[in-house]
């Protein structure tokens, strides 16, 4: 397995839930800068650390909700360790995955979930199944997941990009696959499309505590406003799914309607309208709900 900053990795090595064989240092390779592209998008090397990318300034200014993310992902020490491309790969927090006593189908395959009976609060409510109801941890993933682009990857059958969404999957019958890689794949960069309408963007994080903790649920929004209609928004839920969650069904119930708390919750509605929440997440649907329509009511106000 590749090593990077270790944040995660480390610290499934001590509860025995990863036992590679052999780990490939990767940090002190030459992907560690952000450098602004020709059609006003950037690249972003995947050993760049989470505090400089926090803090470039191209980022702050182009991609706040970027930024924010990161800023509220982890703590400072944590930022100064953790990469870009360690971030997007981060595993799952659900405790039974952290757990060797316990069965978990990620872990082990067939062995069962049994978060979907147990403790499932902070679990998933959109795309899960039978098999895990795991949800994937990174806020700058939910992020990046908004903004878009592509994740450079370098394998044994060379150089390739994967669409952002689309590296990480949804569990189905294979839940041990938490993304798209293959054996031996490595991130080198990842690639995010100009948007313009960035500039006016938020990352808002609900947990349960305001110190260092994972979303229960968070959500990174950007709008571009023609006068008081939605001409165009990027929506991106975190805390839901066992990937960072693009909310298109919101987004597109969005685009030309007028940038109202009705328009807002309507949007909300028709994207959670598929949720499956379990025994004690079902307050997820209407946080959800209520965080979008307070982050793109005080975006619009903003505006």
């Amino acid at each position: 397995m590749y090593l990077g900053g270790g944040t995660n990795l480390v610290d499934l090595m001590k509860l025995g839930v990863q036992t590679p064989a052999r780990l490939v240092d990767v940090s002190r390779l030459p992907n560690d800068g952000i450098e602004e592209l020709p059609d006003g998008g950037l690249c972003i090397g995947g050993a760049v650390r989470n505090s400089d990318l926090a803090a470039s300034r191209l980022v702050r200014e182009r991609y706040p909700l970027l930024a924010q993310a990161l800023l509220g992902g982890a703590s400072g020490q944590l930022r100064n360790l953790a990469t870009v491309a360690g971030n997007l790969l981060q595993r799952t927090r659900c405790a039974y995955f952290q757990d060797v006593s316990k069965p978990c189908n990620k872990r082990s395959p067939g062995s069962g979930c049994p978060a979907r009976e147990g403790d499932h609060r902070n679990l998933a409510i959109l795309g899960h199944s039978e098999a895990c109801v795991a949800t994937h941890p990174s806020d700058m993933a939910v992020a990046m997941a908004a903004i878009g682009g592509e994740v450079h990857v370098l394998g044994r059958a060379g150089t390739r990009s994967i669409p952002l969404p689309g590296l990480h999957r949804l569990p189905g019958d294979e839940p041990q696959r938490d993304t798209v890689l293959q054996p031996g794949d490595l991130i080198t960069d990842v690639e995010l499309s100009p948007l313009d309408f960035a500039t006016r963007s938020r990352y808002r994080k609900v947990r349960d505590r305001a110190s260092f903790s994972f979303a229960v649920v968070s959500i990174a929004a950007a709008v571009d406003l023609e006068g008081a209609t939605v001409r165009d928004c990027r929506i991106a839920f975190g805390g839901v799914a066992h990937a960072p969650w693009r909310a298109t069904r919101a987004e597109e119930a969005l685009r030309e309607a007028p940038a109202t708390e009705q328009s807002f919750a309507a949007a909300a509605d028709a994207e959670l309208a598929e949720a499956r929440p379990l025994r004690d997440n079902a307050f997820k649907l209407p946080l959800a709900r209520n965080l979008l329509v307070r982050t793109l009511s005080e975006l619009c106000e903003a505006a």
